[in-house]
């Protein structure tokens, strides 16, 4: 160590001859240009990719490509067993046949991988020692960019129930509330390296625009210019796919349609809410026999005066219009009594 020092002090006599120095921490926080601090274009932590076409080769190309190499691979199998007799019985050539052998075999394994199966519905994304290259939806075998490794991508339309979430409409009622929605993958690249599982990614999603749809939206009885959950289920499940499709539009996803599958309010409040419907209905179907009895006994009064049946005071018409009330809005069955006498 003595000795280090020393031709370190000789080289470089100004400075201390310390083999080991620290080295100052800044803690200071790096100065920032607000400019660029405020722009969003300027640092982003989004993938900024794009499904686009890879090279690719249909079946017709592909099957005799495909035998080709089949012999290629029996040939270096050949030409390397022969190289090994005649290299055993001292004949010349023999080491230059396994050589060849041996680099026609590794050339076969490194086309082979240019070979690929692809099932209707699935697509390839394909990438060359981790840079994204393209994406294959030719179906069958195909011949691809040797060296590359694909991941398969369903195509086809998923769907999936959304779990019941208590939510709390907009009145402040706790509903319970789920949907079903029907997907499918749009962009192959954009689902695969914009997102860490886009099946997880969409579940997630669908089931937070379910939480906020529901909370904007009374669950019955709307006000002037809003829509209720119940009796508006189709512009519900439109502003809600509307919302879905928003949300996963960065992971390549595309929403085919979305539908409310289960609508009712929370057990603790479904007992005193299922009254109130009902008191309602009960004072909807009063109005419409009161409203009914009315029609009936100023027809009964008119057709009385028109027809010149009977003449009636004041004092019997209201009697008589008590009476016909009594018997048409009664909820049970009236007992009539005859009056023998004058009415006075």
């Amino acid at each position: 160590m003595k000795l280090i020092a020393a031709l370190l002090e000789a080289v470089h006599p100004a400075r201390p001859a310390r083999l080991f120095e620290e080295v100052p921490m800044n803690t200071q926080a790096p100065i920032v240009d607000p400019e660029v601090e405020n722009d969003p274009t300027s640092v982003t932590a989004r993938i900024d990719i794009a499904e686009r076409p890879a090279a690719s080769i249909s079946s017709a190309a592909a099957f005799p490509a495909a035998l080709l190499l089949l012999a290629g691979f029996a040939y270096s199998i050949y030409t390397f067993i022969i190289g090994a007799v005649m290299s055993d019985a001292e004949e010349p050539g023999g080491i230059a046949r396994i050589i060849a052998g041996i680099l026609l075999f590794l050339l076969v394994l490194i086309l082979m991988t240019s070979l690929a199966v692809i099932s209707p519905g699935q697509t390839s994304v394909r990438q060359f020692f981790g840079k994204y290259i393209g994406t294959v939806r030719r179906t069958g075998l195909v011949l691809v960019p040797p060296l590359t490794n694909g991941k398969r991508v369903s195509v086809k339309v998923h769907n999936f129930e959304t779990n019941e979430l208590k939510v709390n409409d907009s009145d402040g009622n706790p509903v319970n509330i789920a949907a079903i929605v029907v997907w499918q993958v749009a962009d192959t690249a954009r689902a695969v390296f914009a997102v860490e599982e886009y099946e997880e990614f969409i579940k997630a999603q669908a089931e937070s625009a379910l939480r906020h749809v529901a909370t904007t939206h009374p669950y019955d009885e709307p006000g002037p210019g809003e829509t209720s959950l119940r009796g508006g289920t189709d512009l519900v499940s439109a502003e809600l796919a509307e919302e879905v499709a928003n949300r996963v539009a960065l992971a390549g996803l595309e929403i085919v349609e979305v539908r409310i599958s289960s609508l009712a309010y929370a057990p603790e409040i479904a007992q005193a809410m299922l009254q109130r419907q009902q008191a309602g209905a009960v004072i909807a179907a009063r109005e419409q026999i009161v409203e009914g009895a009315v029609t009936m006994v100023d027809q009964a009064l008119k057709r009385l005066e028109d027809n010149d049946i009977v003449e009636l005071d004041d004092e019997r018409k209201a009697q008589m219009v008590s009476n016909l009330l009594v018997v048409l809005c009664s909820d049970t069955r009236t007992q009539p009594v005859v009056n023998a006498g004058s009415l006075y």
